[in-house]
């Protein structure tokens, strides 16, 4: 972590010709190797020093920056990455893509190249201080891209190409090296007034096979399968060869503020040069055990929740099913398939979550509604506190519940939407392959998750099925 002046750790080079402002270093006594490092060769290329012939934009030090807009962002737990940054003897950092809760994303060169090697970039993730999620999701990540290269859904997840700890004296900073991708499902779907249906399909195909292997090869689920975790890949390396360069005349706009750089983000590259890519799963930092009975655990975004996960009755890789269905959804309807999730207030609305889906789905069977009610007797051992801030012994009463009365009966049926079905819900199909898609969204969209298909038995759909 960057702060008052001392000598720079050995795993950071900093080289001044690509940062554009001077920072301060943070020294340490010791570094110590991480154990999971998965490269451990001399470098073969040196940095490379980038011509600088356009002056960045430097924002007003007030003004809230990427990041900073979250209001869990702490600046001190966040390694300060600066372009041109060289990470464990191997890595330069080259601009920044993106950030999240636990991390902050950069575009690297591998400097692990010969000479008359073709340049080689990689995505550099790196973890906030001490973060136990961090550190997960390198273990899984790392275990996911070798437990069975031969699986046929092996190439529709995102791999780790290497991973290693920063040990510094504010703590240890974990980071994923990862295959670069183009941008997220969401992003390249909206590059398109109609998505071919087809292009849909095979998309579709792909990232069950993906699924599949995390969930029958893997014993994962992934618990956050959204458009935003779907990424394209890059169709050619010209991409980003060409997006490196555009880094000279177009440097990313920061602010400096108590002797720390906030960057703004850079990670559009441009127009699609060919159609040839390929979906795949990321982003694994919430992946957990499906062979575990997971009966009180909070997964999922909010609209994407399984109705599993609010009774409280225990769920596996079927949780996923259940999002895939809603993500597809989305993808080819372009609407989200709840609509009613928030309150006015923009606060997550359990009752009218599943109001909406007793709108659509129908009302849960009564062994769905029997379970919801023995599991009220499942409590945590210490309150745990909702959205709202209140506290909560069980997941019913985490979610707004209990939901049934001793009759078994809704007990928020004033919210149930009129006049809507699942039918007329889809617009943008017509005739058999309407009604085949209808078909395969039911297999998904199961109150019990036991009459959920699997990813490996949606594949063989015969919605899935493309034409000559």
């Amino acid at each position: 972590m960057t702060g008052s002046g001392g000598q720079m750790p050995h795993f950071l080079k900093r080289f001044p010709a690509l940062s554009a402002v001077p920072t301060s270093t943070t020294k340490i006594s010791k570094v110590s190797k991480s154990s999971r490092r998965i490269f451990a060769f001399t470098s073969l290329r040196v940095p490379r020093s980038l011509p600088k012939t356009v002056e960045p934009e430097i924002l007003p030090s007030d003004e809230l920056l990427e990041e900073e807009h979250a209001h869990w962002y702490k600046p001190e737990e966040f390694y300060q990455v600066n372009p041109g940054d060289v990470f464990n003897d191997r890595y330069q950092a080259i601009t920044k893509l993106g950030w999240g809760m636990t991390s902050t994303i950069w575009l690297a060169r591998d400097l692990h190249r010969w000479r008359w090697q073709a340049e080689r970039y990689v995505v550099l993730k790196v973890g906030r201080r001490n973060c136990k999620q961090c550190d997960l999701e390198l273990d899984i990540s790392n275990y996911i891209s070798q437990r069975n290269p031969s699986h046929d859904g092996f190439s529709y997840v995102r791999h780790l190409v290497d991973g290693f700890d920063m040990v510094t004296l504010d703590g240890t900073y974990t980071c994923l090296v990862q295959e670069p991708m183009r941008e997220p499902l969401s992003m390249f779907r909206q590059r398109f007034t109609e998505l071919p249906l087809t292009w849909i399909k095979q998309y579709t195909k792909m990232l069950l096979m993906g699924l599949d292997y995390l969930h029958s090869e893997c014993h994962l689920v992934h618990t956050d399968l959204k458009p935003a975790n779907i990424l394209m890949e890059i169709e050619d390396l010209s991409v980003l060869e060409d997006f490196v360069r555009s880094q000279v005349q177009n440097p990313m706009a920061r602010k400096i503020k108590d002797g720390r750089t906030i960057y703004r983000v850079n990670h559009s590259m441009g127009k699609l040069r060919s159609y040839n890519m390929r979906p795949k799963i990321a982003d694994f930092g919430q992946a957990i055990s499906g062979d575990v009975d997971h009966r009180m655990d909070i997964i999922q975004p909010n609209a994407f929740r399984a109705p599993e996960v609010i009774f409280g009755v225990g769920w596996g890789c079927s949780a996923d099913i259940w999002n895939f269905g809603l993500m597809i959804w989305h993808i080819v309807e372009t609407t989200e398939f709840f609509k009613n999730v928030n309150n006015p207030d923009d606060k997550y609305d359990c009752p009218a979550h599943l109001a909406e889906m007793i709108g659509l789905l129908g009302p849960p069977p009564k062994e769905m509604i029997a379970r919801e009610m023995e599991a009220r007797q499942w409590t945590w051992d210490k309150p745990m506190l909702n959205w709202n801030g209140q506290p909560s012994m069980t997941v019913s009463e985490f979610f707004g519940g209990p939901f049934f009365d001793s009759e078994g009966e809704f007990m928020f049926k004033h919210l149930i939407p009129k006049g809507i079905s699942l039918e007329d819900s889809l617009s943008c199909l017509e005739g058999e392959e309407k009604t085949l898609f209808l078909s395969f969204m039911r297999k998904m969209l199961q109150w019990l998750p036991e009459g959920r298909k699997t990813a490996r038995e949606l594949i063989e759909d015969p919605w899935l099925v493309i034409e000559e």
